[in-house]
């Protein structure tokens, strides 16, 4: 079965609002607007967008600058970076932050109107891909991607999350644009598919899967890590803005590196703010932004995600999105290099933390980390009524998933956690004795 033409995905990804706003680059008059466009519950965006709006960071930059300009900061949200990308290329955004797939579409429509864009700094990264997934209703009988032929899939057509149902699909030997009937819809109207009936999976980015699985309205089909190719989201601006206002972009970048070193050092705090801003439940929020959480947070541009962004253009052109995108001159390092100065460097090399198990008690503004899940249980098993969320590293992929959500393994005396049971499957296939047990035979098991 075919999805739909590519006309329905430049409809859905149309502008949310055609209200013209402030710019940078209107004149040069003592009061300059900068417009940014963000993505409040896309929470791998917030150093760029909810968070760095909620601290206040950029605004104290900007009126350090002390270069006979009063600034105003107009911060637009909205639901994908596509409306972003129109708003941008219509000379109305100055600033934006997207997924990695957005990204490409952005500097390909950016060079076809004269209105280029350039990728200046990066959000959050995860090097496996884990910060897609595909999930299925809770009571679904779906049980691995090979069972996804002839269903009903919902995903954002151009987003990372497509990217992932095509490949993961092509390695399981299934053509995408064939084999299933590809729904192309908005994070929320995915969600309500699912959850009516009329989608039988649904592959999206952060936060939705984990967002669905917490509410207890999804359960995981396929970890995006299992592909092993990066997938980040990142900052681009307008090149004439960034080109007449440079000092104002570094002042961004700055801003976003003090919200990033923020959000790693205080991990809970973040969570909360972003929760409150967002509407996301914190405990979400924490599960792909906390100190072991799926996304890591740094902004350099790392040579292994402008590779991954190369590989990611033949997605979009077979799925006629693009045409060929010139990555090299899309990345632009200038500006995040000379906001960060000589701590530049230390950041590129910057390594994501170690996966680890970890239990968010209520009412504490810590988390307490543990060695290994079955650790983890133990602890559960004893303070049941005093747990907000656990949560358990994948044990083929690392990432981080609820620890009552997840696919429980018993071999001999280990206790090993997997998003999706696929994997857990195959673990088992492989290792004489092992078998698949229940959450609460988990725990009784720890205790």
């Amino acid at each position: 079965m075919k999805h739909k033409p590519v006309v329905a995905a430049l409809l859905l990804f149309a502008p949310l609002t055609a209200t013209a706003c402030g710019s940078a680059q209107a004149g040069d008059s003592s009061t300059v607007t900068v417009t940014v466009g963000y993505q409040s519950k896309t929470i791998n965006t917030v150093t760029a967008g909810t968070l760095l709006r909620s601290l206040g960071s950029f605004e104290k930059q900007l009126n350090s600058l002390h270069d006979g300009h009063t600034y105003k900061v107009d911060w637009q949200d909205y639901a994908t970076g596509a409306p972003i990308t129109a708003q941008m290329t219509a000379g109305k955004i100055d600033i934006g932050s997207m997924g990695d797939f957005p990204l490409l579409i952005n500097a390909a429509r950016g060079k076809q109107l004269g209105k280029p864009t350039r990728l200046v700094s990066v959000t959050g990264y995860n090097l496996r891909g884990g910060l897609n997934t595909i999930v299925t209703s809770p009571n679904s009988k779906l049980a691995s991607l090979g069972d996804l032929k002839g269903k009903k899939v919902s995903t954002s057509v151009g987003s990372a999350a497509d990217g992932t149902l095509v490949r993961a699909l092509q390695r399981a030997g299934i053509d995408a644009d064939k084999g299933i009937e590809k729904l192309n819809q908005q994070p929320a109207v995915g969600a309500s598919a699912l959850s009516a009936g009329s989608a039988d999976a649904l592959s999206q980015f952060v936060a939705w899967p984990g967002l669905l699985a917490y509410q207890g309205k999804a359960k995981a089909l396929y970890d995006g890590a299992e592909l092993d190719l990066p997938t980040f989201h990142g900052v681009t601006a307008r090149e004439d803005f960034a080109k007449q206002r440079p000092t104002v972009l570094e002042a961004f970048l700055k801003a976003q590196a003090e919200a990033t070193d923020y959000l790693n050092a205080h991990p809970v705090d973040a969570a909360e703010s972003v929760a409150k801003a967002t509407g996301l439940p914190a405990e979400v929020v924490y599960l792909y932004n906390g100190a072991h959480g799926i996304a890591t947070f740094d902004p350099a541009i790392k040579p292994q995600l402008v590779s991954a962004l190369k590989a990611d253009v033949s997605v979009l052109k077979a799925a006629k999105l693009t045409g060929d995108v010139d990555v090299d001159s899309f990345v632009d390092d200038q500006y995040v290099k000379k906001a960060l100065g000589s701590d530049y460097a230390g950041r590129l090399a910057l390594k994501p933390s170690a996966s680890a198990s970890e239990v968010w008690p209520k009412g504490a503004s810590r988390t307490q980390s543990f060695k290994t899940p079955a650790e983890l249980l133990a602890y559960v098993s004893a303070h049941q009524d005093g747990i907000r969320a656990a949560y358990v590293p994948d044990a083929t992929t690392g990432t981080l998933w609820f620890a009552d959500k997840a696919v429980w393994v018993a071999d001999s005396d280990e206790l090993l956690p997997f998003v999706a049971p696929e994997t857990a499957r195959a673990y088992v296939s492989t290792h004489g004795g092992a078998r698949v047990v229940t959450y609460a035979e988990a725990l009784e098991q720890a205790s």
